[in-house]
């Protein structure tokens, strides 16, 4: 049976081997640190489980419109307007299953064979799949560990052609943390402004911000940028409700629609009982939120002070999401016990096969000099995988 030329294209993730590894010695009875976790080690909160049990048993379990019910989306709206300074109607959102389904649903209505969609780099790795999925040409931008792995508005006017269609933005990013101010979100907006460039915001960890930083939609600075912007966003990280799969777009109207006509093709609606269960989310006790988010402030601040004692290694304290990504460059030519240490690949391999602690290196992101850490996990695991690590990085010759 012969593949697609688009399935035959989807690259494998690279931290597969490692990923399978791992679970491989867990289940031989191993006690693996893993650092790789994408989500919250907290239950979801119990109210928003009693949302879901009472839309259960009230027979809230038949399809609903296609881009979600109706309080849904004007909680939605709700949310927008009071957190983010977004007017939206509930016609102009789409809830989707999961933040991820509302990423390809928009790389698919706006994108096609010719199109170029800028990416900064380091990058959460299914935005590089979905934009290829979509027939659109990636673009990547190096950003730099020296300036907090933000892309500058110079380093944006570089990678501009006439075919460059859209750009993918991710504040608070997945995998360094960095946080985008309004100014530096402002200078970038007039550049995208002048060229025309829809903008695809990812603003899935923006409730996750530390040392009384604030997150900024970059929809939020004009009328302009707003018609061309789709926000990204959802319940996983601020309510711990990963396993719900709800995510939602919003957008100027004719994409809203274009998406939900999508949408109505592939999936249908999204789960209604997990739509019961967002609703009680957004319009419920917030206090969660703020315990889980103090909670990762704590952990990030030990995680960055262990990894920056540690030689060769180089660390920023992220502004947000719960990820750290250090830069190993100083340990490259390295070795461990006749181990070669060439990239963060190789040192993934050693770090699991040696002292039994699983990270992401960087290639899965974009830059294979640095790797991945989630402090989402708990302390008592943080510090034990530090001075695992720690062993391993006193023996590099």
């Amino acid at each position: 049976m012969r593949l697609a030329e688009r399935a035959k294209n989807i690259s494998p993730s690279p931290t597969l081997a490692i990923d399978s590894q791992a679970k491989k010695m867990i289940a031989d009875g191993i006690k693996v640190i893993n650092f790789g976790a994408g989500e919250p080690d907290f239950d979801t909160p119990g109210h928003i489980n009693q949302a879901a049990i009472k839309a259960i048993n009230s027979g809230m379990t038949r399809y609903t419109p296609v881009a979600g019910i109706e309080p849904l989306r004007r909680a939605i709206a709700d949310k927008l307007a009071r957190d983010n300074g977004l007017r939206y109607d509930p016609g102009q959102i789409v809830v989707s299953a999961g933040a991820k389904h509302s990423l390809y649903n928009a790389f698919q209505v706006l994108c096609q064979e010719g199109d170029q969609v800028i990416l900064p780099a380091p990058y959460w790795v299914s935005y590089l799949e979905q934009i290829k999925l979509a027939g659109a040409e990636p673009v990547i931008i190096r950003t730099r560990l020296e300036n907090g792995f933000k892309m500058t508005p110079d380093e944006l006017e570089e990678v501009i052609t006439p075919q460059a269609r859209a750009i993918v933005l991710n504040s608070p990013s997945n995998p360094t943390g960095a946080v985008y101010t309004r100014e530096e979100l402002e200078a970038l907006g007039e550049v995208l402004l002048k060229h025309r460039i829809a903008i695809i915001s990812d603003e899935i960890y923006e409730k996750l911000i530390y040392d009384g930083g604030r997150h900024t939609s970059i929809a939020s600075l004009s009328p302009e940028i707003k018609e061309q912007t789709v926000v990204i966003n959802g319940v996983s990280k601020s309510y711990a409700m990963t396993g719900w799969r709800i995510g939602y777009a919003a957008a100027p109207a004719h994409v809203a629609k274009a998406m939900a006509d999508l949408q109505s093709h592939s999936t249908s609606n999204p789960t209604s009982i997990a739509q019961a269960a967002s609703l009680e989310a957004l319009q419920g006790d917030q206090k969660p939120v703020a315990a889980m988010v103090a909670e990762f402030a704590k952990r990030r601040d030990y995680m960055v002070e262990r990894l920056n004692a540690m030689p060769g290694i180089n660390c920023n304290r992220p502004g947000g999401a719960f990820y750290v990504f250090p830069e190993i460059k100083q340990l490259l030519g390295k070795s461990y016990r006749g181990t070669a240490i060439n990239n963060a690949s190789d040192l993934a391999r050693v770090l699991l096969a040696e002292v039994h602690v699983a990270i992401v290196p960087g290639v899965a992101f974009g830059d294979d000099t640095c790797f991945r850490l989630s402090y989402a996990t708990s302390m008592e695991n943080i510090k034990e995988g530090m001075d695992r690590i720690e062993r391993v990085i006193n023996e590099l010759a």
